[in-house]
């Protein structure tokens, strides 16, 4: 039986314990250390403690999430895990958090987009519920970049990069709620502009001949003007598929990139920026996780009234981007 209608059942989070904040960073030259927050507009970020992996703060968003709804594990039909940062390069990692959730009846897989992962996740989500093949589907999206992916010597990565978990339950619901719609993207002219270039078969890590090619790298003054310009086209395509104003939105959460970029993405849309969710000052970018780490923060912050229309935009490697428009 086709469902028309997919809601949001609860949201979830998990922050690890540690707190890194800027001036912890000793690393660099104390002079440097006061431009982070001043060029990206983060204090803080998160690393996840030693015995953790990618899958242990994925099921800890989880399984908040699971509670929130007071749904059984054993209840979950499906699992998208949306990861750039693996517990290894097989199997899924999704596999792992099932198996920590007991959650036996529902098949799991990975999707990886990089930042844009989570959204992806959603339209994923939202079409297996709609199709009637599955009633409850938990889509997480968990990043643990500090361990492996992370150069500390690299400040325009090292400083931004933080580590984290969110998690989205949905199911069928109100007609007149749940995700109305989205729109996703990808452009692989650019699949090189973000990227870890070691440990897959173009460069596997017995011919690497450059140890920083295991770290995670970017291309910032390409990224800074993609980021904003196709983040802007995106939610305005999808407002007009949807027939909604943009004055009609209550939220934007966005992924958690710089400040800079979701400044000028705020004045690309002539959205307030004070309807923009951001959490990047407490938690840094933590990729793909970013989105529903803020999402949740704005379910869970009292501010959300029944019936308002949220935006959720994001735009990372691949190069990828998309936006999902939810009445919660």
């Amino acid at each position: 039986m086709r469902i028309s209608t997919t809601s949001i059942l609860s949201t979830g989070s998990y922050l690890p314990s540690r707190a890194v904040p800027n001036e912890a960073l000793t690393q660099f030259p104390p002079a440097s250390l006061p431009l982070i927050a001043e060029k990206t507009g983060i204090s803080c970020r998160r690393y996840a403690a030693e015995d953790e992996c990618t899958s242990d703060l994925g099921f800890q968003a989880a399984r908040q999430c699971l509670e929130r709804a007071n749904l059984p594990p054993g209840d979950v039909d499906a699992i998208l895990l949306s990861t750039s940062s693996p517990d290894r390069v097989q199997p899924a990692t999704a596999t792992r958090v099932q198996e920590l959730l007991g959650a036996r009846r529902a098949f799991a897989f990975d999707v990886n987009s990089v930042c844009s992962g989570a959204v992806f996740g959603l339209h994923l989500a939202d079409t297996l519920i709609r199709s009637g093949e599955c009633r409850h589907v938990l889509v997480v999206a968990s990043e643990l970049y500090s361990r492996n992916y992370i150069n500390q010597r690299d400040f325009s990565t090292c400083a931004v990069l933080g580590d984290g978990a969110g998690a989205v339950l949905l199911g069928p619901g109100e007609p007149t709620r749940g995700i109305v719609g989205s729109r996703l993207h990808t452009d692989g002219s650019g699949s090189e502009l973000i990227q870890v270039p070691a440990g897959g078969t173009m460069l596997p890590f017995h011919r690497l001949e450059r140890p920083q090619d295991v770290y995670f790298t970017m291309r910032g003054p390409e990224i800074q003007q993609f980021a904003p310009v196709r983040g802007a086209e995106v939610v305005n395509e999808l407002l007009e598929a949807c027939d909604v104003d943009r004055r009609q939105v209550a939220f934007v959460v966005p992924h958690q990139a710089n400040i800079s970029v979701l400044r000028t993405l705020a004045e690309r849309l002539d959205i307030d920026f004070s309807k923009f969710v951001i959490t990047l000052d407490r938690y840094g970018n933590t990729a793909s996780a970013s989105v529903l780490i803020a999402f949740d923060d704005l379910m869970m912050s009292g501010r959300v009234q029944a019936g308002d229309l949220v935006v959720l935009v994001v735009f990372g490697g691949g190069l990828s981007w998309g936006a999902t428009l939810i009445r919660v």
